[in-house]
């Protein structure tokens, strides 16, 4: 398996359930690390949704600002992390006031200093409609900007349609 894999997809494209099989064939131990936040009830039950797909063999870290320290902290060798997902966590460190350009920096420094296989889950936010608020496009723009520096230090890279991988780096 390459060291770093990175899956993006629209919403219900089966990023994560590709990311889960990927992780678990690869006969680790499984971390998740978890970038999102149960801020209303709908969120709540997409998190305990997940938590139970995964199931008992999973050890979760919640990271949804410090995706860094966890990364840094876990990153060890007989390990694979799966982050899922980066969108959430820039959604994150935007409303945190953080600097997406340097917090980019500080993840592909983590990224790159970490000796586990890693898994990256997004959300391909560039291929609609022109978001009409200025905070919308400001996040569209950064997301897009992420994806391409993440792709481009991947081994391989994932676009996931109805459920099934289309490759566009690697394998």
């Amino acid at each position: 398996m390459a060291r770093t894999t990175f899956i993006l997809g629209g919403a219900r494209s089966g990023k994560s359930s590709f990311a889960q099989m990927l992780a678990e064939e690869s006969g680790l131990a499984c971390i998740y690390l978890a970038t999102a936040e149960a801020c209303d009830e709908e969120m709540a039950a997409r998190i305990a949704r997940h938590q139970e797909d995964r199931g008992p063999n999973w050890q979760t870290v919640e990271a949804p600002l410090d995706l860094c320290g966890a990364i840094a902290d876990l990153g060890h060798t007989g390990s694979i992390l799966l982050v899922d997902c980066l969108t959430l966590w820039l959604s994150n460190i935007l409303g945190a006031g953080r600097d997406p350009v340097l917090e980019t920096e500080r993840l592909l420094d983590a990224l790159g200093r970490s000796r586990a296989q890693t898994i990256l889950v997004s959300n391909e936010v560039g291929l609609g409609i022109v978001p009409e608020t200025p905070l919308g496009r400001a996040f569209r723009d950064h997301a897009g900007r992420l994806h391409q520096r993440v792709a481009a230090h991947a081994d391989r890279v994932a676009l996931m349609v109805a459920g099934l991988p289309l490759w566009v780096k690697g394998d």
